[in-house]
């Protein structure tokens, strides 16, 4: 698949807000980095490791923000990766890389907010 069909997929799914549509694109062991969980642990941690983990985490950031709506800006490409920048929630900005498995997975995913 392409980086933005890729794209187009992603950001679908996080628009239909439906959990398994979401994590159909996760490995079970993916690694999550991003300064949200930050600010929703209280600065306790800002990596999550598992499925069932980060299941929980979006779980409840859905719950939060139930008008979640993502709008893809751009998407490129790397090795085994690609990078998304999107308008996110809060009127920010977000850049994703992720990084997939052999079986075409996210293993693991950086988030980046302005």
């Amino acid at each position: 698949m392409n980086h933005e069909n890729f794209a187009e997929e992603w950001i679908n799914a996080w628009n239909s807000h439906d959990l398994d549509k979401i994590l159909f694109h996760y490995a079970d062991d993916i690694e999550v980095t991003t300064p949200m969980i930050t600010l929703a642990t209280g600065g306790k941690e800002n990596t999550l490791k598992g499925k069932n983990d980060v299941w929980e985490y979006w779980k409840k950031a859905l719950e939060k923000f139930p008008d979640l709506n993502f709008e893809l800006i751009k998407s490129t490409a790397g090795v085994n990766s690609v990078a998304l920048y999107y308008k996110s929630i809060m009127d920010k900005y977000a850049v994703e890389v992720m990084f997939f498995d052999d079986e075409g997975k996210i293993n693991k995913m950086y988030a980046h907010y302005d």
